[in-house]
């Protein structure tokens, strides 16, 4: 069980986040309601991922993210903020941090953040993250993720870096549905409307790459995501 160290100085909602990711996320959660409380715990114990509210008493979650920095430069790192100024932002991965998620949030946002920084750093909770697989057959086609290729009988076609990491996600979720917000976040890191509208621009690409076999298929799933069909 992985433990995320969660620091929160509204009460409701720390409390909230803490239940939602010990049962949704089946995470192991240390609530602290300041930043000074929150030093204390992470100083005492290891955790796999922290949570960090910005605006808070005693000290700031910038200040304490950038104190954590000085004990381990690894673990990863969410700033919460209601603010959501470029600076603040700025000022988030200037001190280390690995992801900005602005209040108010889905918590289904959230879990996917967490779940695609613990993949990167190796320790994955998320059920995307099937094997270390690089190479797979799509019916005829075969794909390496490596270098980035496919290639059907002698031809080859290269891939970009972006419809690369889209076209593994989608063959680790062959015939299942691999949900547009979970590719959104995996590999945009953000799940806004110019991102969505990039991803289609890839997922159309795939399907002309991918036409010359009629078993395989990138389907559309309504209301949820897309599906990597192979008869």
């Amino acid at each position: 069980m992985k433990k995320i160290l969660l620091v929160e100085d509204d009460p409701n909602l720390g409390l909230l986040l803490q239940d939602h990711l010990e049962l949704k996320g089946n995470f192991e959660v240390t609530l602290c309601t300041d930043g000074e409380e929150g030093l204390k715990a992470f100083s005492k114990s290891t955790f796999d991922l922290c949570i960090f509210d910005v605006m808070m008493p005693k000290k700031d979650g910038f200040t304490l993210g950038k104190e954590v920095r000085k004990i381990n430069a690894n673990v990863p790192i969410i700033f919460a903020t209601a603010k959501a100024l470029i600076e603040d932002k700025s000022t988030a991965f200037n001190l280390g941090g690995d992801d900005y998620i602005t209040k108010p949030f889905r918590m289904e946002e959230l879990l996917l953040r967490i779940n695609a920084l613990l993949k990167r750093a190796g320790n994955s909770s998320s059920e995307t993250d099937l094997s270390n697989q690089k190479t797979f057959v799509i019916g005829n086609y075969k794909f390496d993720y490596t270098t980035q290729q496919i290639s059907i009988g002698d031809h080859v076609q290269k891939l970009s870096t972006k419809e690369a990491e889209l076209l593994r996600l989608l063959c680790l979720k062959k015939n299942e549905v691999l949900t547009r917000e979970e590719a959104l976040i995996s590999i945009w890191h953000d799940d806004n409307y110019f991102n969505g509208r990039s991803m289609d621009v890839f997922l159309s690409k795939l399907r002309k790459y991918l036409r010359e076999d009629p078993k395989v298929e990138i389907l559309n799933v309504h209301g949820r995501g897309y599906k990597l069909l192979v008869n």
